[in-house]
């Protein structure tokens, strides 16, 4: 396909309406990305030719909606490299990927046992993991940041023990953009006896993730990050691992026999996908992994990180701007405050000239509590966005900074 920005920026029909009577510019591709025709289209094509329930019918719909659905699973292992198609679990996301795991875990783990959970998390890479060891009695430990957002490796060869069950951390910061160095964690993990888990939300769309190479025992990511919609994701898990952790949820599908007297349970991956499950959403997964290989993730990668580089240059030109997390190794994301304005009134202010960002914690409270603020902008950028759009963002900054101060 190549990377024709012009071409691309078609793509994505929302990129033509207006806010506030202004074009739209949308830098809040962190929280979620926008989604292409391709993945409108693979939507509607579900509900207009192939609704109906999969796995259970012998009628044609049902045949090609199940055929539809296990191909999109296919899609899944192929972009992650996953050594089996049935270590590919459909969730709502990348939250309740962890849930299932955490869940699992409450049958592993004993009193005193110990869990290392990175200080950057998002809150959904947090309370899972609070809940499990406040019913277990095990541990929860904090591998900790520095001033640049990056997680301490000494901290971690300290922290890990004859104790340490899992190490949980991600693999990008969604309130910073810092890349983690996931590969020396998952090695230094491993070596100590423990397992690891990745939220992989803010990753997927912008790194190429091989779980195999990584060696890496769960991995997990939202389909609405990388262009798909909302309400499915992925957990990866190794396939002995997720034959060892007990089912998350109970119903239909997740069975193989059912008596009163018991119950057995089918194995992978429907051990997991209990109830009828968003067919239309997995379907729209796998249309996005199309849409992205199209592209090539790597040439989306290169131009997010050339808008990354331009808009971190003028930025800083702004009086009394600071960015949290300003490290080489990160993914399009700036996330800033500046001198005696508050985060939310920077926010309300670019929302009026039709510039979205976020602001507030970004569900990463103790990140901003490390820092001492109350929150900070974040501009995300996605391989859609433009340089002429970071130059109105920058116009649209200074213009508050002239109003508000």
């Amino acid at each position: 396909m190549g990377f024709d920005i012009d071409k691309i920026r078609a793509d994505f029909p929302i990129l033509l309406r207006q806010v506030h009577n202004k074009p739209l510019i949308y830098f809040d591709n962190a929280a979620t990305s926008q989604k292409p025709k391709a993945v409108i289209d693979a939507l509607v094509h579900y509900y207009t030719h192939l609704n109906a329930n999969i796995h259970r019918g012998v009628h044609a719909l049902s045949q090609e909606a199940t055929d539809a659905y296990e191909q999109a699973r296919d899609g899944v292992k192929t972009f992650f490299n996953a050594q089996f198609r049935e270590e590919i679990i459909f969730t709502a996301g990348t939250t309740h990927s962890i849930n299932i795991v955490a869940h699992g875990f409450r049958s592993l783990l004993n009193p005193g046992d110990e869990i290392i959970v990175g200080q950057a998390e998002h809150h959904s890479n947090i309370v899972p993991w609070q809940m499990a060891c406040d019913l277990t009695g095990a541990v929860l430990k904090v591998l900790p940041i520095d001033d640049n957002g990056q997680l301490q490796l000494d901290a971690l060869q300290s922290l890990l023990g004859p104790k340490t069950q899992l190490v949980v951390v991600n693999h990008v910061s969604n309130a910073l953009g810092t890349i983690n160095p996931i590969e020396k964690i998952i090695e230094m993990a491993h070596q100590a006896g423990a397992k690891v888990l990745i939220d992989g939300a803010q990753a997927s769309s912008h790194i190429q993730v091989d779980v195999s190479a990584l060696n890496v025992d769960f991995y997990t990511t939202s389909a609405h990050k990388m262009c798909g919609p909302t309400g499915v994701g992925m957990l990866y898990g190794k396939k002995e691992l997720l034959e060892l952790l007990p089912p998350y949820q109970g119903g239909g599908e997740m069975i193989k026999e059912v008596y009163f007297q018991g119950t057995t349970y089918a194995g992978l991956p429907h051990k997991f996908e209990a109830g009828t499950p968003n067919i239309a959403g997995g379907i729209g997964f796998g249309a996005a992994i199309e849409y992205l290989n199209e592209i090539g993730l790597d040439e989306i990668a290169a131009y997010e990180h050339d808008l990354l580089l331009y808009a971190t240059e003028e930025l800083k030109q702004v009086q009394g701007l600071r960015i949290y997390g300003d490290v080489p190794l990160k993914t399009a994301v700036i996330s800033f405050n500046i001198e005696g304005l508050h985060p939310y009134d920077v926010g309300t202010l670019l929302d009026q000239m039709g510039i979205a960002v976020r602001t507030g914690q970004h569900c990463a409270q103790p990140v901003m509590d490390f820092y001492g603020i109350p929150g900070t902008v974040r501009a995300s950028f996605a391989f859609y966005n433009t340089k002429d759009e970071i130059d109105t963002l920058v116009k649209g900054v200074k213009r508050a900074v002239n109003m508000l101060l």
